[in-house]
């Protein structure tokens, strides 16, 4: 095979990733995750996989001369086309912003500003900010069984100025990860920083996994460090009567079920009177029902990985437990307001759950309940930065800055009719 037929080959598989990219492709359950590594990858780094495809072939124009050859020039016309593709896949990430004002409308609000479309070029990984501060590793809870290392510890990300005694909004980022995977250091950095920047405190915690930890341990953990924020965060700048939560995936569930079960003893052993209410919840592409009741999730059914490694029972024999964890059946009337953000090309997480899930809660809640639907979005799609990152992360911030706003705004009329 010479170099014009390898360069034919590499434009052919381009143009099916960028392809796979485009739609969403819903074929096989084993097909799902890398379907969703796939489009993730090149769907959210867009302008970094053109510049690398770019210059790959100014490099096998230059050095292997392959416009000499039909093979070539066929090659180069498959990446014409996979590019042209991969640009409407970037143009449809640019609407984001569109799509989270809709989600916003619903309590009057708008983003001020648009993203730059080079938004997180040429470094998406670029977290760092010279206003904020990482504090690493508070223990927020004793060694617990099932403690992997470095579990019930915590990070504070706050502005540099930040002080003791400031009452500071606060922000509890729980990461993803299946339940089984993940750190605090991996997930929520774009909000965390952008929120800190504004002036806010967050903290990003390690929770107990499974296989060692079983259901619920994880949300006991949870509320745990929302016990520890209730305690300590006024120590690092932040208010403990206004606290929000937010999360990814498996994130998403437990700051949602944390969100819609306040004071639950049965997730509160042994600190059962902190109060572990929270302002308002975020949670990204979450998961609302392990059992999927509503039949959302035909190809990604996590019943028997949840039965052999989370919860290490069935659902049969420990109804109960199964039932008390699960989002979309703690609905209620007292929830918290909710801005419900998820993509509709989530290969792990189907975006039918998240709408399942928000009409229970909109029938249910008499608190705002948002919701946006980002077209073209993969799961984990926030994780790095991008102009649809960018778009959510300033949502997001706009979403708490008025629950901020109400808060306050509240506690001066109740300190006025007192």
């Amino acid at each position: 095979m010479n170099v014009s037929e390898i360069y034919l080959l590499l434009g052919g598989l381009g143009l099916g990733l960028s392809l796979l990219t485009f739609f969403r492709v819903r074929v096989a359950a084993p097909l799902l995750v890398p379907t969703f590594l796939i489009a993730w990858l090149r769907g959210e780094a867009v302008l970094w996989t053109l510049t690398k495809e770019i210059l790959g072939t100014v490099a096998f124009v230059a050095y292997g001369g392959i416009l000499e050859e039909t093979a070539g020039r066929i090659g180069l016309g498959l990446f014409v086309l996979s590019w042209s593709v991969l640009w409407a896949v970037h143009r449809r990430a640019l609407g984001a912003g569109r799509e989270l004002d809709a989600g916003l409308s619903g309590m009057g609000l708008a983003q001020k500003d648009r993203v730059s479309a080079w938004h997180g070029f040429p470094n998406p990984f670029a977290f760092s900010d010279p206003a904020v501060e990482r504090i690493h590793h508070l223990e927020y809870g004793p060694s617990l069984p099932g403690d992997q290392g470095g579990r019930n510890r915590l990070d504070v990300v706050r502005p540099r100025q930040a002080k003791s005694g400031d009452r500071r909004p606060v922000l509890l980022q729980v990461h993803g990860g299946a339940w089984m995977i993940g750190d605090k250091r991996e997930q929520g950095r774009p909000l965390m920083t952008h929120l800190a920047r504004e002036g806010w405190v967050c903290v990003a915690i390690n929770y107990r996994l499974s296989p060692k930890a079983t259901m619920p341990a994880h949300i006991i953990d949870v509320k745990r460090a929302i016990g520890w924020i209730r305690a300590h965060i006024a120590e690092y700048g932040g208010d403990p009567d206004f606290v929000c939560i937010t999360g990814g995936s498996a994130g998403g569930h437990l700051c949602s079920l944390a969100a819609l079960t306040t004071n639950d003893p049965r997730f509160q052993p042994g600190f059962e009177d902190v109060d572990t209410g929270v302002a308002a919840c975020v949670p990204f592409y979450g998961v609302f029902d392990f059992l999927d009741r509503a039949g959302d999730r035909p190809l990604g059914t996590m019943q028997a990985v949840a039965e052999s490694r989370i919860f290490q029972c069935s659902a049969e024999a420990e109804p109960a437990l199964w039932d008390s964890v699960c989002p979309v059946l703690r609905v209620h009337a007292k929830a918290p307001p909710f801005f419900v953000i998820q993509g509709s090309h989530d290969s792990l997480v189907m975006v039918e759950e998240a709408r399942t899930f928000v009409t229970a809660l909109q029938a249910a809640s008499e608190a705002p309940v948002l919701y946006a639907e980002l077209k073209g979005a993969q799961h984990a799609f926030d994780v790095f930065h991008s102009p649809r990152t960018e778009a959510a992360v300033r949502a997001v911030g706009t979403f708490l800055t008025e629950i901020r706003r109400r808060h306050e705004t509240d506690g001066e009329e109740n300190a006025s009719a007192g």
